[in-house]
């Protein structure tokens, strides 16, 4: 029997279940386990997470498709706003000087911050959950939010230039005060 390209392959897993069942159950038991274990919630009785672990990955796949669809339109976006913030990583390594690259950090974490709730907004809107209202200008103002943050930090981190004598305020105090006495 001839082996088969890497297409079809991943649609005979497909056809099999693989990304509907297989994946949402490791990576649900995967997250619950591990927040079970880093927490130490139950002690150190690590047969007891895999079985929460397993008991709640299974219950999660119990509506055959409402974490499989959640998680199918989650991911391909993720790997979109991933590959977009990877770009601006990029453009901001080749164009900004390596010295002024370090301010840099609070802004691609804006945009990171901007492209998570974007993701999820959207994805909540196509899976047909409900997020109070949630309109074409609730992306305007998650911009406008995120900007006022970015300002906010931005100022708050900038401030003026240290003085290198740390000591130079305490001698004038001092010497204030000796004269006053």
């Amino acid at each position: 029997m001839p082996i088969g390209t890497i297409a079809d392959i991943l649609y005979s897993w497909e056809s099999i279940g693989v990304y509907d069942f297989i994946l949402p159950f490791l990576l649900v038991f995967a997250l619950v386990f591990g927040i079970l274990n880093a927490t130490q919630f139950l002690g150190k009785n690590r047969p007891v997470y895999i079985i929460v672990a397993l008991a709640i990955s299974l219950m999660s796949l119990r509506y055959s498709f409402f974490v499989s669809d959640f998680l199918s339109e989650l991911f391909p976006r993720l790997g979109i706003g991933l590959a977009v913030l990877l770009a601006v990583l990029i453009f901001v390594g080749l164009f900004i000087a390596e010295e002024e690259q370090r301010y840099w950090g609070y802004g691609l974490a804006a945009i990171g911050a901007l492209i998570a709730i974007i993701i999820i907004f959207q994805t909540f809107d196509r899976t047909g959950l409900y997020l109070g209202g949630y309109t074409s200008d609730t992306v305007s103002y998650i911009i406008l939010f995120v900007l006022l943050v970015g300002v906010i930090i931005a100022v708050s981190t900038s401030g003026g230039q240290k003085s290198k004598d740390t000591n130079k305020g305490k001698a004038k105090f001092k010497v204030w005060r000796e004269e006053s006495q």
